[in-house]
């Protein structure tokens, strides 16, 4: 097993001063331990996700192991994938109550709880995931985050990114903002919102029984990620044509949530151990999506003949405007949501001129 300070020194500089912050008095990493009397602690670790998923499954995977090898052993945790101890859309309860000591899931399946978790997850036309950990770790979003779900007896922490997804599995063409509408769409969170306001009808359901509510007629489209999780799903089987670009979810962040009280039990170097862990895995997830989607997609066009296709611009305009015009009302009707959506809009409108110059530039001129 990897030891606690050669994991830390392998996340690099950012994460190598966090985690010995904690241990700034001692002469040595090595005597950064929780307080030094041997206790353990034993997690159990609750997803969202079928088993060891490509990207998804991998990272909570990922993330547990990194728990352990960052600790020293000081904390095990044993992964439950979904439906194995709970519901996938029961994570976050079985968490919050502390029949689980944490979960690795996604914020905008929690929108019955606040709709200011979706923030924190997906916001369509938004922040990719560059701009999204820029917000969270120096903009003022994690003490927004952390603040909300502390409410729910939850200590979040994001520990995952999807990057920009694509835009879905249809059975039938889309030409032009009509097309949508009466169509039955898997899209969850604050995409599924604006998708029945453009007239669409939004259904919710967990990854493993996409493909049987896509093959059987139950949803006429879904979207999930990408290419990397799509071919293993086989949505190639059950719809023809697979839109491109992922308006809806310009970059899914994952989040680890862990039980306050069990959280609060922990010395603070472990503390701070388990943040590194997050944030190394929300590295890894993207770096694994960065891979998986350009190989998977080629299959999915060369070897299954998948008619890949863009969205009209018309279309994609008129979500557009039709989420800018739903993110003021939510923010406008809820405290929360506003607070947050306040500080997500104002970093957004920082970063996204840099952007233009810096990164969409570069795509362009390459």
């Amino acid at each position: 097993m990897m030891k606690r300070r050669d994991f830390v020194a392998g996340v690099g500089l950012g994460g190598l001063a966090t985690g010995l912050a904690g241990c700034a008095q001692s002469e040595s990493t090595a005597n950064c331990d929780s307080g030094g009397d041997g206790q353990t602690w034993k997690w159990n670790m609750v997803t969202s996700w079928p088993p060891l998923f490509p990207g998804l499954g991998t990272g909570a995977d990922y993330l547990a192991r990194s728990i352990e090898a960052a600790t020293g052993g000081r904390i095990k945790v044993k992964v439950y994938a979904a439906g194995e101890l709970v519901p996938a859309l029961e994570v976050f309860d079985a968490v919050a109550s502390g029949a689980a000591q944490l979960g690795h899931t996604g914020p905008y399946y929690w929108k019955g709880k606040s709709a200011a978790t979706q923030l924190f997850g997906a916001v369509p036309f938004g922040m990719n995931a560059l701009e999204q950990s820029a917000w969270m770790n120096f903009g003022g979003g994690h003490e927004l985050y952390q603040k909300l779900y502390a409410r729910f007896n939850l200590v979040p922490f994001i520990a995952g990114h999807s990057g920009v997804q694509m835009g879905g599995w249809f059975n039938r063409e889309i030409n032009s903002i009509d097309d949508i509408k009466g169509l039955k769409m898997r899209i969850p969170g604050l995409g599924g919102e604006v998708f029945k306001r453009a007239g669409g009808v939004p259904v919710n359901r967990p990854g493993g029984e996409i493909f049987t509510a896509l093959q059987t007629g139950d949803i006429d489209a879904t979207e999930w990620v990408g290419p990397g999780n799509d071919l293993s799903f086989g949505f190639y089987k059950a719809a023809r044509y697979y839109y491109y670009p992922g308006w809806h979810e310009p970059n899914a962040a994952l989040e680890c949530i862990i039980n306050k009280d069990t959280f609060n039990e922990l010395p603070d170097d472990l503390q701070t151990l388990v943040r590194i862990a997050c944030d190394s895995t929300s590295l890894k997830m993207l770096a694994e999506y960065t891979y998986m989607n350009p190989r998977d997609l080629k299959t999915l066009v060369e070897k299954h003949g998948v008619e890949l296709r863009e969205f009209p611009a018309d279309v994609m305009t008129r979500l557009k405007e039709i989420s800018l015009e739903m993110l003021d009302e939510m923010a406008a009707a809820d405290s929360d949501f506003g607070e947050i959506y306040g500080s997500y809009k104002n970093f957004f409108s920082t970063v996204k001129p840099w952007h233009n110059i810096s990164e969409e530039a570069y795509y362009r001129a390459r």
